[in-house]
């Protein structure tokens, strides 16, 4: 059996950060058993689905480098082969047609909730004889569910579960108008895509035992399920916007890398020993749906910050370089030139120890890109006394003829300079850092001026100096 999986989002809005790990597990899933992961857009609900968040679910999945196999399967493209499969059923004596109007259905319901029963339809079409149709009225198709007995699901993450048959209605397929429901859908869908394990959240646990029963009347084999427990905050209430229930792309433009974000998500949930960063490839190694925990994960922005972190120190400098450089556009509020690029990229070795964001990254990385003269932030300001201003420019002539340009040698030169001055080192690298940088935090000082390169460094130098 070759494994198929599927994440089938409704475009309804943004792909959630619940929605992104549902993704991943199914891709993994898939390519550790070396199947399919298929994407399907579940976007029969014309009044809510748009192509906007058709287009932020695709660029989501992109970003995150979740790619699916084949092309992808827009579920309202299929509705003619939905309706066919109900009428099949219809034929078959698996279904019949309702002729109950909302008028009936709804006094059906307020009867059930005054006497405290529970609100499902009552079946009154299930045996009558359309004959018996009152004029005018459109029908549903309703599945013919067993009445008796239970439905049982096997979960690869829940176990066994299951319910009494009593306590199931017999759900609509079709509407009146013609148009399928989002349950019967998805049924079809997944038999005639061939999935052999359906990975969601197990805010869908309660819909897998219908759909069990509409697989048996089609006469399919119910897939595999495994249905996750959702994200929670670190409050362990139900995620929001206050957690971090944002959209992927909120996550990208607060400087998040793909390669963190997957390695975050695989950990909401799923383990493998002790281990917490786990590279692409491992995850692919080890996932399986055994590593899934039934309690609820927490999300953590500190965490996700920290593991960041690590991936920036691993990701490569002109890779850094490129994905800030908007960021440091933005931040200046003017365009960088390539001479600005390349500082950015050369100084990247000692910027990207510092920073848990591409967003912290950019903002410590500004400082190489700025034209002179650079106006100095207010603490660098109050280092640039005028003695110290003096001072850089007794200094400039000694750097001025150096042979080298590097650390070392510019290193051993303030060293020279501070012991001829008979002052500290910290009194020479300080009005440095304020006048190179702008700043009174940066990489280390030599390091600055070695990236800035000579002539850079003696002009911003000059600038400052009197």
């Amino acid at each position: 059996m070759t494994v198929t999986v599927r994440f089938a989002p409704s475009p309804t809005g943004f792909l959630h950060i619940g929605g992104a790990r549902t993704a991943l597990f199914n891709w993994l899933f898939a390519r550790h058993h070396g199947g399919k992961y298929l994407l399907r857009i579940e976007d029969t609900d014309r009044q809510r689905s748009t192509k906007d968040a058709i287009d932020a679910i695709l660029d989501g999945l992109k970003w995150l480098e979740l790619d699916h196999d084949g092309d992808v399967v827009f579920q309202f493209a299929r509705i003619a082969r939905h309706a066919e499969v109900a009428e099949r059923l219809l034929a078959e004596g698996r279904a019949y047609r309702c002729y109950a109007t909302p008028q009936e259905l709804e006094a059906m319901r307020a009867e059930q909730k005054a006497k405290g029963l529970p609100m499902r339809y009552d079946g009154r079409w299930r045996d009558r004889d359309p004959k018996d149709a009152p004029p005018g009225v459109k029908p549903v198709i309703r599945l013919k569910a067993p009445q008796a007995g239970e439905t049982v699901v096997n979960d690869r993450v829940q176990g066994e579960v299951k319910v009494a048959n009593a306590q199931l209605d017999d759900m609509v397929l079709l509407r009146g108008d013609g148009t399928p429901t989002y349950m019967h859908s998805v049924v079809v869908d997944d038999i005639d895509m061939g999935i052999t394990h359906v990975i969601r959240g197990d805010d869908h646990l309660t819909n897998a035992f219908r759909q069990v029963q509409l697989y048996r009347a089609i006469g399919a084999t119910p897939p595999e399920f495994a249905h996750i427990p959702l994200i929670h905050g670190p409050d362990g209430a139900k995620l929001s916007k206050r957690h971090g229930a944002l959209g992927v792309d909120a996550y990208r433009d607060m400087g998040y890398l793909p390669e963190a974000m997957r390695n975050y998500l695989l950990r909401l949930g799923w383990g493998h020993g002790d281990d917490e960063i786990i590279s692409t490839e491992q995850a692919i190694q080890w996932f399986d749906l055994d590593g899934v925990g039934r309690a609820p994960s927490r999300f953590d922005f500190g965490k996700l910050d920290n593991l960041n972190g690590h991936y920036l120190r691993e990701a490569q400098d002109a890779r850094l370089a490129a994905l800030i450089a908007p960021k440091v556009v933005a931040k200046l509020g003017r365009a960088v030139d390539a001479h600005a690029i390349a500082r950015i990229q050369r100084g990247m070795a000692g910027l990207k120890q510092r920073a848990r964001t591409l967003v912290e990254l950019a903002d410590n990385a500004a400082f190489y890109a700025r034209s002179r003269p650079i106006a100095p932030d207010e603490k660098a300001a109050r280092l640039l006394t005028p003695e110290a201003r003096a001072m850089l420019g007794r200094l400039a002539p000694e750097f001025a003829a150096l042979a080298g340009w590097d650390e070392e040698t510019i290193e051993a030169a303030v060293r020279s300079f501070a012991e001829a001055e008979k002052i500290g080192l910290g009194k020479v690298a300080q009005p440095l850092r304020a006048a190179l940088a702008g700043a009174t935090t940066s990489p280390g000082i030599f390091e600055v001026m070695a990236v800035l390169g000579r002539e850079e460094s003696l002009g911003r130098i000059a600038d400052q100096a009197s």
